[in-house]
């Protein structure tokens, strides 16, 4: 009787997976805090949520409200200190539902402020820090330095050139004193929250749609400096 015919795939190798367009542990988790005047269901804080989710690919964009700001009543904020307690807690929740992720803090202005401060802690990890619209400036005009001063980890700064609540020249005095790895990214004409005025930018031949893309894509690539092993 003829041998059996052995099937052709019969102890051949199997073929290696084609490599994954990503790596999914590499997808960070942001948690991004609101500014003092607007909740994080503003129209500002929703478009750019989106766009900062597109554009890093993230895992999550959790926004939250401080205490001050829930239950729709319109209050003045409290100083920057007393919101850490409650910024922590939302962060190390994050943490913990995406474990494996970097944990990328952004804030909005005084977010950004209290973002600084809890990327301090030493309960959680934290991989970057994006501040947009960092108000350096307090209200009496003096310079609020010191908490950037005592960062450690790497931290991104995305600026209107025209924000009367951090000048350029004097964000440049802070990052030189900084320990930390720093980047800035300007938006030419932007005010605090990066809005651009009309006959600026026909004048200049801009649009707002792209500025603002500019500044995603800048963060997007910082971020993933900073969260890529060896990368430089």
């Amino acid at each position: 009787m003829a041998p059996k015919r052995r099937r052709a795939d019969q102890g051949s190798p199997v073929p290696a997976p084609p490599p994954a367009l990503r790596t999914a542990k590499l997808q960070p988790v942001v948690v991004f805090a609101h500014g003092a005047g607007a909740p994080s269901s503003s129209d500002w804080m929703v478009h750019w949520k989106k766009m900062v989710h597109d554009a890093l690919d993230a895992v999550d964009v959790v926004t939250f409200d401080y205490p001050y700001m829930s239950g729709g009543k319109r209050r003045a904020p409290p100083k920057a200190e007393k919101l850490v307690d409650h910024h922590l807690g939302i962060v190390k929740d994050a943490a913990g539902k995406y474990q494996g992720h970097p944990l990328i803090l952004m804030g909005k202005s005084m977010g950004s402020r209290v973002s600084c401060v809890v990327a301090s802690s030493t309960d959680i990890d934290v991989s970057a820090v994006v501040c947009l619209g960092y108000p350096l400036k307090g209200v009496n005009g003096a310079v609020r330095d010191e908490t950037l001063l005592q960062l450690k980890v790497p931290t991104m700064f995305v600026q209107g050139s025209k924000d009367a609540l951090c000048p350029l020249d004097k964000l440049q005095s802070t990052r030189k004193k900084m320990t930390c790895k720093n980047e800035l990214h300007v938006i030419d004409g932007g005010d605090h929250s990066f809005k651009v005025g009309k006959k600026y930018l026909e004048s200049r031949g801009l649009n707002q749609h792209d500025l603002e893309m500019e500044a995603v894509k800048a963060i997007s690539q910082f971020v993933q400096n900073s969260i890529t092993p060896n990368c430089t």
